[in-house]
């Protein structure tokens, strides 16, 4: 693919993950945030969270599957940034609209509220990984290590999808569709995984 065509689709991936943010500040400056703001904030920013993890998960099956999606390892980096900063922005939104900054409610919810205990959890995985994305990382940590803590990017996963189904009411799916969208993905790594060295055997073969 050319470089024309990698820039585009990087403006195109920036303008799709900043569109949450610009509707919840559009919506703030008109009032169109619903009977409960705090809400409709925490919401979108912890489902667009969820959203651009699985979508950064999806990339290496993807290329795995076929050589001609090999350059959509160029977008992984970013969608992982742009899940830690809505993770982060879903995090102060916890911090400052529900404990309003009180250390001491914050650790009794933590401790209380395991969905609370989750979601923590879940940014704490997804720091070091935020920390370590550029280049300088990848050098200074070494391939096979930078690796190993990426994949840390799994253990997020499940602690954000946990802390969904936690926080909503008992009976209530909504949270079914994303799981089963990161279900996929863990069972589609050790699938490919198989059949790429089946495929790398037949070719020796041959």
């Amino acid at each position: 693919m050319s470089k024309r065509a990698i820039f585009w689709i990087h403006v195109v991936v920036w303008l799709t993950c900043l569109f949450p943010l610009a509707w919840l500040i559009y919506s703030a400056v008109f009032g169109d945030l619903g009977a409960d703001p705090t809400h409709t904030i925490t919401f979108v920013t912890g489902i667009t969270t969820i959203r651009l993890l699985v979508i950064s998960l999806a990339i290496t099956p993807l290329r795995r599957l076929t050589p001609r999606l090999s350059f959509l390892i160029k977008f992984r980096r970013e969608l992982g940034l742009f899940a830690f900063f809505y993770a982060s922005l879903h995090l102060l939104t916890y911090v400052g609209l529900y404990s309003y900054f009180d250390p001491q409610a914050m650790a009794a919810d933590i401790l209380k509220r395991r969905y609370i205990t989750a979601g923590i959890a879940a940014w704490l995985v997804l720091l070091p990984l935020a920390l370590t994305s550029t280049n300088w990382a990848v050098r200074k940590l070494g391939g096979k290590r930078w690796q190993a803590l990426h994949r840390l990017v799994y253990l997020a996963a499940v602690l954000a999808v946990l802390h969904y189904w936690w926080q909503v009411k008992a009976g209530v799916l909504t949270p079914m569709g994303i799981t089963i969208a990161v279900a996929v993905l863990f069972a589609a790594r050790p699938v490919l995984s198989w059949w790429q060295r089946r495929k790398r055997t037949q070719v020796q073969q041959f």
